[in-house]
């Protein structure tokens, strides 16, 4: 989905439409609305002027919103629309409102441009019908593009067997979700399981072909070397587990230390893309290079007091040379731990330095322990009793 696109925009050719469209406004914020010239001087106050046709004003503001919303017949969309799409993974959301708001339709991008939710909740705002036609959304199965995204979890390869999986689950064969880490909530904790889906937190004795599709929450990158044929019939998520705590010598170059943790990660064969947050102390917490790469992969900055660190035990690593200068004896791994309340590290302390900058930087890595969706579960009935 195209980054820094603006929420909502809402287009209105009649006398009625405006009604409908001033329902929205009031009630949803972000909200643009697009109005005919005939009906301008009676929009609210900031409404933008709709060219007739609107051709001119769709070309220019297609990929500017995450939602469309007509209040014109869905043929009609259809139509001015066709020509601007480009492909599921950046096409907007687009949703259409009949002239009496009797159905609130989503047009298209139900599942990856958020349009089936954005249905839900203008089918709320309008105490209309709401008319969602993706087959997993109104079978109430797994919608495999999009499982867990709400969480943060990020799929290694849309493009590799995701269609296979929507038809899987669609058609309730056996399908293995296997949640190596990540929450457990990636499917409501109160509900059962879809028909079809089977559920495990490890891979082994999994047998390789008795699935029609293997679904798999890990952190690791090394799942086609270690488990090929797993791989082969799978589809992986990402979740947001891991927290790289950081050293280094004051004004450490940006690549420098990039490289440094991407080398760390390969090393413990763990995704980038499930790294959540850098962890350091109070004193680097303003280090340049550590907010740019935060900036640049949404990372979150967590930073600990000297004390703080000091008093973590689990340390594997730890340096006279570091107590003395910081005043704690571990700053990457004892962050780590902190950050992520794991007792143990993935992967100690590691030391990368390179030679045109001679800055040392230090990274160490571990997970952040989530319940298993049954201890959850056992949980929720605990409370329930």
């Amino acid at each position: 989905m195209k980054r820094n696109r603006k929420p909502y925009s809402v287009f209105v050719i009649t006398k009625h439409g405006l009604e409908i469209a001033k329902r929205i406004h009031s009630s949803w914020e972000g909200v643009d609305l697009f109005v005919s010239p005939k009906f301008i001087d009676q929009a609210p106050k900031g409404a933008k002027l709709l060219s007739l046709p609107m051709d001119k004003t769709l070309v220019e503001t297609f990929q500017e919103y995450d939602c469309h919303i007509f209040i014109i017949s869905v043929g009609a969309v259809v139509r001015m629309i066709a020509p601007l799409l480009e492909n599921k993974k950046v096409d907007p959301a687009v949703l259409c409102v009949d002239d009496r708001a009797n159905f609130s339709i989503c047009v298209l991008s139900g599942h990856v441009g958020r349009g089936n939710f954005f249905t839900e909740r203008l089918s709320q705002t309008l105490q209309n019908v709401p008319v969602i036609t993706t087959a997993s959304d109104v079978s109430g199965t797994l919608t495999v593009d999009i499982l867990g995204r709400e969480l943060g979890w990020v799929l290694e390869n849309p493009d590799r067997n995701v269609t296979k999986g929507c038809a899987a689950v669609v058609n309730e064969t056996r399908v293995l979700f296997v949640q190596e880490s990540g929450e457990p909530n990636w499917w409501p904790i109160e509900k059962n399981l879809p028909k079809g889906v089977e559920y495990t937190t490890s891979l082994n004795d999994v047998p390789s072909d008795e699935y029609e599709i293997l679904l798999i929450a890990t952190d690791r990158n090394n799942l086609a070397k270690t488990h090929p044929q797993h791989y082969e019939n799978s589809i992986l998520y990402h979740p947001k587990t891991l927290i790289l705590g950081l050293g280094c010598d004051r004004g450490i170059p940006f690549e420098t230390v990039e490289r440094g943790i991407f080398l760390a990660l390969e090393t413990a064969e763990l995704s980038f893309r499930s790294v959540r947050a850098i962890a350091t102390a109070e004193l680097k917490k303003d280090e340049s290079a550590f907010l740019q790469l935060c900036e640049k992969y949404g990372w979150d900055l967590i930073s600990f007091s000297s004390e703080e660190l000091d008093r973590v035990s689990n340390i594997e690593t730890p340096s006279d040379v570091v107590k003395r200068f910081v005043g704690t004896k571990s700053v990457s791994e004892a962050a780590s731990l902190l950050a992520s309340g794991a007792k143990s590290l993935l992967l100690p302390k590691q030391k990368y330095k390179e030679e045109v900058d001679g800055k040392n930087l230090t990274v160490a890595i571990s997970r952040i322990s989530f319940p298993s969706r049954e201890t959850s579960i056992t949980n929720l009935e605990t409370i329930s009793k």
